[in-house]
């Protein structure tokens, strides 16, 4: 499809965002358009998993496929229920802890995994485990003759040098705290079953999405718009728009294989934090305040492999700066959850 849709110097409203964030690429029209059965995405209801689902519904409109896409999560509010619905897509309500619950879902040949726990995993490492470990594990059993894409993280790989380039595919994982720990676990699990089944599996390790209402860029700008002081421990970061990030995801089914498939998701710059504060206090018309050492190391990606094989990000980090500074400048909509990202002992 077209990219025009991404050439504007603003972004007026959270309607026209939507239609932004849930813009496939030709590549993922394709790919849906190829794909044999229906489409599920588990969890559905994060900050990623509505534009998702609404992508692969647009998707499958625009390939001529005939396919259903489900969304299916624990608790909806009413104004997302209605809004999934809206787009085309099959809201079922499932607690996916319970085994009797998750095997009366409708069977679908192709599923995107994103439930899991981040925020909140500090003093609840039992159901961060839980849900991270044990139900990526029921899931791959329950949907053994499926193809699955399952979300991970690239806090997998732990703190990186950041004069190496960062962690391609083949580095060993060397995950630091409770979350990255049983994000290692999830991986783990659908290796197994990836095997064990024959299912072909893919894992995503994403770092990090981003849109106005959320996202690395969006935290950064919103200190320094309200004048609070900015710690550049964390020296450096990479962020990929999260239109670009869905529509890799999409893609990234194609890629599944048994043994499981890692594959990373990530912007193409690793980008200095304190470069981009100084950026964001110039389109703000704010001073910066800057505290904290720059770390040797930082929590980053190489998504080389998917730029190379899926094409470069129709947006670059440039854009997604002045867009950020744009919205929040006017006061846009914000989702109101910080991803933490300055977060170096693996706590969250």
């Amino acid at each position: 499809m077209a990219a025009d849709v991404f050439k504007v110097d603003s972004i007026k409203d959270v309607a026209q965002l939507e239609d932004m964030l849930s813009t496939p690429t030709q590549g993922a029209i394709d790919s849906v358009g190829k794909a044999k059965g229906d489409w599920m995405v588990l969890g559905v209801g994060g900050k990623i998993g509505p534009s998702l689902a609404h992508m692969v519904k647009r998707c499958v409109d625009a390939s001529g496929s005939r396919a259903k896409v489900f969304g299916v999560d624990k608790i909806y509010s009413p104004a997302m229920e209605k809004e999934l619905k809206g787009w085309g897509i099959e809201t079922l309500t499932c607690d996916m802890l319970n085994r009797d619950a998750l095997e009366k879902l409708p069977d679908a040949k192709n599923v995107i995994f994103m439930a899991g726990m981040k925020f909140g995993s500090t003093g609840n490492e039992a159901l961060t485990w839980a849900m991270n470990a044990y139900l990526p594990a029921i899931v791959a059993q329950r949907f053994k003759s499926a193809r699955i894409t399952a979300f991970s993280t690239g806090n997998v790989y732990g703190l990186q040098d950041i004069t190496m380039g960062g962690p391609q595919e083949d580095q060993p994982l060397n995950p630091v705290g409770d979350y990255a720990m049983s994000c290692m676990g999830r991986e783990r699990m659908f290796q197994h079953f990836a095997i064990a089944n024959k299912t072909p599996i893919t894992l995503l390790r994403l770092n990090y999405a981003t849109e106005m209402r959320y996202g690395v860029l969006v935290d950064i700008c919103q200190t320094i718009m309200a004048d609070q002081p900015l710690d550049v421990s964390m020296s450096m970061f990479n962020v990929i728009w999260q239109a670009d990030a869905c529509a890799m995801t999409i893609r990234s089914l194609d890629l599944a294989g048994s043994p499981a498939t890692p594959f990373n998701v990530a912007g193409p710059e690793f980008m200095p934090l304190r470069r981009v504060a100084e950026k964001f206090g110039k389109l703000l018309g704010k001073k910066v305040n800057l505290i904290g050492q720059e770390a040797s190391n930082a929590l980053l990606n190489n998504g080389q492999y998917g730029h190379r094989i899926f094409g470069y990000p129709r947006v670059s980090i440039e854009q997604l700066i002045h867009w950020t500074a744009d919205w929040v400048k006017r006061g846009g909509a914000s989702h109101g959850k910080p991803t933490h990202y300055e977060s170096r002992d693996g706590k969250f």
